[in-house]
């Protein structure tokens, strides 16, 4: 047996052995020890091995998922060794044969298909990147749904794509490149490589063509070299990971750059649209505006909102699908609501992977889609319209899966009991026999009595004999001649018993003792006749489990817009960003679990109107800048993606990209600071802005001294004017760059409004016309806690610096007249506050504990009267 194991193992020395022996998963060696560490699992021994104890760990068959789940997440590969035969079909090549064994499969982070090892509700995508010359192409599938894209782009996208795309594992080549490399390192993903071999373009096609069964890709549309290399190393990648099962995968869709709102990996980080900065779903953009009660429909909202497009079409078509399902009954979110995964279950029953269970998905999910084509209307939007068609066409099928299961199957096939009594004449007699297997001998023995006349005649079972026939040793000579002799075959004579057989009870006994196992049989034969039937007619399956996300997507957006008060956007292809009354979606619910509510702000940005292209928003930290940058981006990215928007109204011109330098980061592991990511990312902004981006730029330039920030910030801002034209917010605390609102005809001013009350800021979260005289530094600092000490030394020196500045007095002379910060400081007084009035007077009087119902409602009358005189 360990030669078999050493063999096996030596064909996959990167993985983890999981070798089948009964009913474990036993692993040995390093592995047995990497396993017992990683599972926190006993790590015993078995055997020895050159003389040394053999390690080994095990876990059981019927809970694997579970390990295996905790292996993946760890980084681990795992190839799973099954038994190919029963010990008893072993033996007969010899007695001490060993049972056959061999990996039936690869498990690998980007090839998973089982519930309990995914997220329902995204995506978990197999990424391959190939170059061909200085083409560059991506591929992608998610082999539990089927999914299967491709893509052409230029280097520098990749790292943005695979932002976009969020992949559990990347193929690349031997050559890796190092931009390649740091993108997956950021994303926590280890790069898998194949040989050059499996990216060969000439071999992929007759790979790709032999998969989809096509004698030439045309098709499907014009792949580049690089393309047909991405999906080929894909292909075959699959071919081993599965050992020749091949996934469901659908006919490969072309997608393209230039269609799709690209998004680098900074900006889209910054945004939060699936993931919150602190890496959880949590907080997101996605949290909060996803109502989706179908798995497939939230992995639809996510690809939306990770994939919004430049397609003003398409745009237009998705809102006239919110517009119709905001005024659709409210029978079809029930109905889809008990929509199962279809996608998930159709990928394992092509995998041979499924079970009755995924069968019964299939068929509740066909149900589903009869009850909601019948409850739609004659006037649906094009986009649903389409998706109404692709609901019906599958009577047949849903009648036979409906005759053939039962309500609730059991999870294996090998458990039985989920086809329906009735469907099956065989099977319904064997399973009489195994349950009912006394009631039919004891019919038998009523039909013996019958035929023979003998009322004492019984049938009995012994583990030498049987199933016989006994009566008294007075009815022999009758039983022996004929004709009931031609019927019943004598077997036994004892002292006061003759016993016999017949041709029949043979026949019932072999049945009776082989029912169980028979019945089983016949389960699987159907079961195996359902799949088929299944996997007939699985594009058209794939299409109506599209249909049904769609109408689920449509109809949680329209549930969003309803209760949020959101608008429908005015998409066109001006160069328009007009929000009037725009919010922040997350910050927005976030507010409204304390029960505070939003402040909305308008934004104008027109270079071809009346309105600047960039606003220049000034104002203090804590104010909500940042907070009204994000939510305009994130306005433009709702009404791309096809939703409604948080606003009374929004006219945006179709925005091509989205750039952000929002908040603060070092990347320690790369040896930059926080200043130096800063600048790297501004020079993306300022290499590939076009004129129909949006650009949202936090506080540019503060990472340095003084002079030389504003100075970086002021030729930032006039390039995204001159050069690259784009629509854009610029926050800052430099004020002087206010000045360049005068100068450049495309650029405004505005600020974030705000009070001071005795010494103390209040924030307005107001965005207003105009520029801010101060940024309010130490009252903001005051607010966090600072020590007054602290606080009143600053503001003795924040005085000083700007009475120099008026005086135009040089900054090094000013440090030099201040003195130094005393270690005890005289103790603050506290600002003047006016003579208390004679209401406060009398409210100090007050003690509402001792008051009746009627004094206080006297006080209160009292109160009114000194406040009005």
């Amino acid at each position: 047996m360990m030669e078999q194991y050493l063999e096996i193992k030596a064909h996959h020395p990167n993985a983890l052995l999981f070798y089948r022996m009964g009913d474990f998963y036993e692993m040995f060696f390093d592995d047995a020890a990497a396993a017992a560490e990683a599972l926190d699992i006993a790590l015993t021994k078995r055997g020895k091995h050159e003389g040394d104890d053999i390690p080994m760990c095990g876990v059981p068959v019927h809970a694997a998922e579970g390990y295996l789940l905790t292996l993946i997440r760890k980084g681990f590969r795992v190839a799973v060794c099954e038994q190919l035969e029963s010990p008893a079909e072993a033996k007969k090549r010899g007695s001490k044969s060993v049972v056959r064994r061999d990996v039936v499969r690869l498990v690998t982070p980007g090839t998973l298909t089982e519930d309990s090892l995914l997220e329902a509700r995204r995506h978990n995508y197999l990424v391959a990147v190939a170059q061909v010359r200085d083409a560059w192409a991506l591929a992608w599938a998610d082999i539990s749904t089927g999914a299967f894209q491709v893509m052409s782009l230029a280097q520098a996208r990749i790292g943005a794509e695979l932002a976009r795309l969020a992949p559990a594992e990347v193929l690349v080549t031997e050559t890796v490149d190092e931009q390649v490399g740091a993108v997956c390192e950021d994303m926590g993903v280890t790069p898998t490589v194949l040989g050059r071999a499996s990216f060969d373009s000439t071999a992929a096609e007759g790979r790709i063509c032999a998969l989809f069964g096509v004698q030439t890709l045309e098709a499907f549309a014009q792949f580049s070299r690089a393309e047909v290399s991405a999906m080929g190393a894909l292909v075959d990648y699959l071919d081993i990971t599965q050992k020749g099962k091949l996934p469901l995968l659908q006919p490969p869709r072309q997608d393209h750059a230039s269609r799709l709102l690209q998004i680098d990996a900074a900006t889209r980080r910054n945004l939060e649209l699936t993931h919150s900065l602190q890496g959880g779903r949590a907080g997101s953009l996605l949290s909060v505006i996803d109502r989706t009660v179908t798995a497939a429909g939230a992995r639809l909202l996510e690809r939306r909102l990770s994939s919004p497009s430049r397609d003003l079409g398409l745009i237009r078509a998705r809102h006239d699908a919110v517009d119709w399902a905001l005024q659709a009954p409210a029978v079809l979110r029930e109905a889809l609501r008990k929509v199962p995964d279809l996608d998930r279950a159709l990928s394992r029953l092509g995998l041979d992977r499924g079970g009755p269970r995924d069968l019964t998905a299939l068929r509740n999910g066909l149900d589903q889609a009869e009850v909601l084509a019948g409850s739609l209307g004659p006037d649906l939007p094009d986009l649903l319209g389409q998706a109404g068609q692709a609901l019906r066409g599958h009577e047949n099928l849903l009648a036979l899966l409906d005759q053939a299961l039962v309500a609730e199957p059991p999870l294996l096939v090998r458990d039985g009991g989920f086809v329906a009594p009735g469907f099956d004449a065989e099977l319904d007699e064997m399973r009489q026999l195994r349950d009912e297997g006394r009631g039919v001998i004891a019919r038998m023995q009523a039909d013996y009595v019958a035929q023979t006349g003998v009322q004492s005649l019984k049938i009995k079972h012994n583990n030498v004999l049987g199933y016989f026939i006994e009566t008294t040793a007075t009815h022999a000579e009758k039983m022996m001649s004929p004709p009931l002799s031609e019927v019943f075959i004598h077997r036994q004579t004892t002292a006061n018993q003759v016993r016999f057989t017949t041709v029949e009870l043979s026949e019932m006994e072999t049945r009776i003792l082989n029912a169980g196992g028979r019945a089983i049989e016949i389960e699987k034969r159907i079961f195996e006749e359902l799949r088929q039937a299944v996997l007939a007619v699985a594009p058209a399956l794939s299409q109506t489990a599209l249909a049904l996300a769609e109408f689920d997507l449509a109809l949680a957006l329209a549930d969003l817009a309803r209760g949020q008060d959101w608008c429908r956007p005015r998409v066109d292809d001006s160069r328009a960003f007009d929000i009037q009354g725009g919010r922040h979606p997350v910050v927005e619910a976030a507010l409204a679990k304390q029960g505070v509510p939003f402040i909305a702000n308008d934004c104008a940005l027109n270079g071809d109107g009346d309105a600047a292209a960039i606003q220049l928003l000034t104002g203090p930290n804590m104010a909500g800048k940042s907070t009204f940058l994000r939510q305009n981006a994130l306005i433009a990215v709702l009404a791309q993606m096809g939703s409604f928007v948080p606003a009374k109204a929004a006219h945006i011109g179709v925005v091509s990209q989205i750039f952000s330098r929002v908040g603060a980061s070092d990347d320690l592991a790369r040896g930059r600071s926080t200043f130096m990511v800063e600048m790297v990312e501004t020079a993306a902004i300022l290499n590939q802005a076009d004129s129909h981006a949006l650009v949202i730029l936090d506080e540019i330039g503060r990472g340095t001294a003084t002079w030389d920030g504003l100075s970086i910030a002021w030729a930032t801002l006039e390039h995204l004017h001159d050069v690259n034209r784009v629509r854009g917010l610029f926050a800052t605390h430099y004020h002087e760059l206010t000045q360049l609102a005068g100068k450049l005809p495309g650029v405004g001013n505005s600020t974030v409004a705000v009070r001071e009350w005795e010494g103390d800021v209040i924030f307005l979260h107001e965005v207003r016309p105009g520029a801010a005289d101060r940024s309010y530094g130490v009252q903001v600092a005051q607010l966090a806690g600072l020590p007054q000490a602290v606080i009143a030394r600053a503001r003795t020196v924040l005085d000083a610096l700007e009475k120099g500045d008026r005086d135009r007095t040089s900054p090094k002379a000013l440090i030099d007249d201040l003195p130094l910060f005393a270690a005890a400081p005289p103790p603050v007084a506290s600002p003047a506050r006016a003579k208390p009035s004679e209401v406060e007077a009398r409210l100090d009087d007050l003690h509402p504990d001792e008051m009746t119902p009627r004094e206080a409602l006297q006080a209160l009358y009292d109160l009114k009267a000194l406040k009005s005189g």
